[in-house]
């Protein structure tokens, strides 16, 4: 990502945003907690597995997730439509790419991982254009 520019004085794409990341890889989620921090979020909730996932969510409401189609062997769905529920976007990372996700998922937005932080930018601006 470039710096931004004395001129630019726009705040970073996620700038007060808080974020769910929902993946088993430890390293991976170190990874995207990077990536995030890159596109300004400071307020990054990590979880490694369903049970983590849907306790955070029990307690408090991220702006964006990006979940894991697969945890470990456990499918990702249930934290999929508590975030339906609640409102709350969201997007699957997979290194299966689309067809990795189920048809009833089948227009929410998927990274095929690996991904870049240009990637992960274009995907949220678009979702975020998509909600405004």
């Amino acid at each position: 990502m470039t710096s931004p520019s004395v001129l630019d004085s726009s705040p970073p794409l996620l700038h007060n945003r808080k974020v769910l990341v929902v993946e088993d890889e430890v390293i991976i989620s170190f990874l995207i907690q990077d990536l995030l921090q890159e596109l300004g979020c400071d307020d990054i909730w990590l979880a490694s597995n369903v049970k983590g996932a849907l306790a955070i969510l029990a307690s408090r409401t991220p702006d964006l997730a990006l979940l894991d189609v697969n945890l470990a062997g456990e499918k990702c769905s249930p934290v999929a439509e508590a975030l339906t529920r609640g409102g709350v976007p969201f997007l699957f990372t997979t290194g299966y790419g689309r067809v990795g996700v189920p048809a009833v998922w089948d227009k929410t937005p998927v990274l095929q991982k690996p991904y870049d932080i240009a990637a992960l930018e274009a995907v949220i601006r678009e979702m975020m254009r998509a909600r405004a």
